[in-house]
């Protein structure tokens, strides 16, 4: 089909490109999203993350119980370490751990 090129760019205009869509703006968001509580609208705001990830997220917390570290992201299918690297300074997790706190539960 001669046009095909057309529909591809309506596609991605209208953020149906996939797991690697950009956010509409083109940036960031301006605060951290919390992957224990964003909404899959929230999560599409982070850079190159669109509808498929965002749901494989929502899929993996609602599997998996909440986020403990940001590094879990990279057990979600398609959220390999570049990608994670990439998002990282964009997220926080509630009641993250720090490192070097103790561990609940741990004998001091």
């Amino acid at each position: 089909m001669k046009h095909w090129h057309h529909a591809w760019i309506v596609a991605l205009g209208l953020g149906l490109g996939g797991p690697l869509a950009l956010p509409a703006a083109g940036r960031p968001p301006a605060q951290p999203v919390d992957l224990n509580t964003a909404t899959r609208t929230e999560l599409m705001q982070l850079p190159r993350v669109g509808q498929r990830t965002a749901e494989r997220i929502l899929a993996f917390r609602e599997a998996h119980g909440p986020f403990r570290r940001p590094e879990e992201l990279m057990q979600v299918k398609g959220i390999g370490e570049k990608a994670f690297l990439r998002l990282k300074p964009h997220v926080t997790v509630a009641g993250a751990l720090q490192p070097g706190a103790p561990q609940p539960g741990a004998n001091p």
